[in-house]
C-alpha cells in the first residue's frame, strides 16, 4: 500500500471527499485504512462494564486506500508516492516536491 498508519491523506472520492485525517490503522491484506474523523458510522452498543449506559456511538469506518492520497510534507497538497533507494534503504518519496516522507 502506498500509505500507512500515521499519514496525514485527503480523501479523493466518496461522501468525505475533500476532507483531511491522520490514519489510525492499516489492513493491507484487504487494502482499507482507517482514517481520523471520516466515514463516520452509528454503532448501537449495550450496556458493559466501560459503558454502563449503551446507546448509540460514532466511530470511524474502514475506506478503500485507493480512496486516499498522501498530503505533501512540504506544500501541503496531495501528491503521488513514489519509492527511492538513500543508504541502501527504501524511502518513500512525494511525487510532486520530491521530499522524503518519514
Amino acid at each position: 500500500m502506498h500509505v500507512k498508519k500515521g499519514d496525514t491523506v485527503i480523501v479523493i472520492a466518496g461522501k468525505d471527499k475533500g476532507k483531511q485525517g491522520t490514519i489510525l490503522e492499516a489492513y493491507p491484506k484487504k487494502s482499507r485504512v482507517l482514517v481520523e474523523g471520516i466515514n463516520m458510522v452509528k454503532k448501537h452498543a449495550k450496556p458493559s462494564q466501560d459503558n454502563p449506559q449503551g446507546g448509540i456511538l460514532d466511530q470511524e469506518a474502514p475506506i478503500h486506500s485507493s480512496n486516499v492520497m498522501l498530503v505533501d510534507p512540504k506544500t501541503g497538497e496531495r501528491t503521488r508516492v513514489g519509492f527511492k533507494e538513500e543508504d541502501g534503504k527504501k524511502v518513500r518519496v512525494a511525487k510532486k516536491s520530491g521530499e522524503i516522507i518519514k
